[in-house]
């Protein structure tokens, strides 16, 4: 009887114990990024002061069309928190095949200022390994076939699945890449709805979202690019790509 008076006083109020929470601790993701505008509303990773790694999917079409909003928990709230900066440059990983690669590189028209709200998260030292238990978070939903982007920063915890079961639960129409790690499994949180969404395991980046496979099924895995394999390609992006900046000049005597 007292469980029945609570859930409906829950309901009265607008509350619900089995609703989609799974709302982070605001600005607990201090690298996470949110890049909206000029076709895309998705999720990035700082690396850098002026770069953003992402997914195939959400690669902004235009230079100067996307803004990338930094410190962010409720997009629809000014906190006080963001920084909003344009995209200069966008670099997909080149060359391009679905059942390959799906990685793109954002770099920001100028610097982003590092605070408490705005850190970048390191780049993997070491690939993730089955059974490890990471922990994903985007602006979607947490419900598997409903597609409603989320107000709030999302986040959900997974396991890292084997290459092996990852495999045998694709679609007939994908084939397995080496750059390729699944995570998530029946009885876990496993989906989200958020092209780009981050995956950190043990306070390293070490997945974008490729194919969000558990919000149709929630006993498949979902799909990340296995950022470990993908370290000398963003370095060498970052190096290829740095901006010139410009040369101090000592004014001649005359």
């Amino acid at each position: 009887m007292n469980l029945f008076l609570l859930l409906l006083a829950l309901g009265l109020t607008g509350a619900s114990p089995l609703g989609d929470s799974k709302v982070c601790q605001p600005h607990s993701r201090p690298w996470q990024v949110y890049l909206h505008g000029g076709g895309v509303s998705c999720s990035g990773a700082l690396i850098d002061a002026l770069w953003i790694v992402t997914s195939f999917n959400c690669a902004p079409t235009r230079s100067y069309s996307t803004i990338a909003s930094l410190g962010e928990h409720d997009v629809t709230v000014e906190e006080g928190t963001e920084q909003h900066i344009y995209v200069a440059d966008v670099i997909p990983h080149s060359p391009y095949r679905s059942s390959l690669h799906s990685l793109t590189m954002v770099r920001l028209a100028e610097p982003a200022r590092f605070t408490q709200h705005v850190q970048p998260i390191p780049l993997p030292s070491r690939c993730p390994q089955p059974g490890e238990t990471c922990h994903v978070s985007g602006w979607g939903s947490t419900i598997p076939n409903q597609y409603e982007r989320s107000q709030r920063l999302k986040c959900i915890t997974v396991p890292i699945v084997d290459d092996q079961t990852c495999v045998y639960t694709f679609p007939e129409f994908l084939f397995w890449s080496m750059g390729m790690v699944c995570a998530g499994q029946a009885n876990t949180d496993n989906c989200m709805h958020d092209g780009g969404s981050v995956m950190v395991c043990d306070g390293q980046l070490q997945g974008v979202q490729w194919y969000s496979h558990g919000c149709g099924n929630p006993a498949d895995p979902s799909v990340y690019t296995k950022l470990c394999m993908y370290n000398d390609w963003i370095h060498d992006v970052m190096d290829r790509y740095a901006p010139t900046l410009p040369t101090e000049t000592t004014p001649v005597m005359t």
